[in-house]
């Protein structure tokens, strides 16, 4: 028991936390650090730029993929190298994800703060007729009279 709680208490004085996975349905724009597992359903590269720009933008993909779960599907945003990883069919663990707005949609991303980890696949079915992509958001500024 004495050793339970000093890796628990080793967790937090090092600033670890257990992750808490939530569902795709679950999504809201603005928001960040949600580890998901997903399955990827499509993935269509929608830009590729292979001349040297700078030393950074060398080569330059990025590719939208169609991912979900059981409750919901959203478009992903995958650059570089993270296209290998996400593969039609494959299921993925996405850390420390987070949702960025295009044209007034959500799009999920994962950063160079997050991983993409493949993992065993899942027995669930992607539930594509819910698209958290296909809704569009409107900026409205509250103002306090």
């Amino acid at each position: 028991m004495a050793a339970n709680t000093s890796n628990a208490a080793a967790a937090v004085a090092t600033g670890l936390r257990k992750p808490v996975f939530i569902k795709v349905e679950n999504l809201k724009p603005g928001t960040n650090g949600h580890t998901l597992v997903v399955k990827v359903v499509s993935s269509a590269t929608v830009f590729q730029k292979g001349r040297q720009v700078t030393m950074h933008l060398k080569n330059t993909r990025i590719a939208e993929c169609l991912v979900g779960d059981e409750t919901a599907s959203i478009l992903f945003t995958a650059r570089n190298d993270q296209i290998d990883a996400m593969k039609p069919g494959t299921t993925v663990i996405l850390r420390n994800a987070k949702i960025d707005m295009f044209k007034g949609c959500m799009r999920l991303a994962v950063d160079k703060w997050g991983r993409i980890e493949v993992t065993e696949p899942a027995a669930f079915e992607v539930k594509e007729d819910n698209n958290l992509s296909l809704v569009e958001y409107e900026l409205v500024n509250v103002v306090d009279e």
